[in-house]
């Protein structure tokens, strides 16, 4: 694994990185970077469409976290309602089911704002650690795009 952090527009990467979000399961994406990659990829439409009863199945789920692929966008699951707050353990779940569709996938590149640590109010230092031992075994570059 390669792991960087660069302060810079997680929009402006180069168009082989795939990005990664956090999400709830409701799909609300109505607060902080969410809203951007909601007005650039039409992402809450086009999940609810292909997924109408994600949260019911996500409530019966024992599952914590998830990850679901749309097009070149990774959208993280780390909490059941926009308003919830994730854990470790659900961001953590999230992080290893990317790592398994980019091992399926063949993805290589992975950019991403700091996840779980704005409105989400997770410790960075701590999820900056969980990805790097989700990824360490891999082949992938992660960047993290500051602000």
């Amino acid at each position: 694994m390669i792991y960087k952090e660069e302060y810079r527009d997680l929009f402006s990467v180069q168009k082989d990185y795939y990005l990664a979000q956090c999400i709830s399961a409701d799909f609300g994406m109505g607060a902080g970077i969410a809203v951007q990659f909601n007005e650039r990829f039409n992402i809450k439409n086009r999940l609810t469409k292909i997924y109408p009863n994600y949260l019911s199945e996500y409530k019966s789920s024992e599952e914590l976290g998830d990850c679901i692929l749309q097009d070149k966008v990774f959208n993280l699951i780390t909490k059941e309602c926009y308003w919830n707050k994730p854990t470790y353990v659900s961001i953590t779940e999230a992080l290893i089911k990317m790592r398994e569709l980019c091992n399926v996938g063949g993805i290589k590149k992975i950019a991403m704002p700091q996840i779980g640590s704005g409105l989400d109010k997770l410790d960075w230092n701590t999820v900056s650690t969980l990805i790097k031992g989700v990824f360490k075994d891999t082949d992938v570059e992660i960047l993290v795009c500051r602000r």
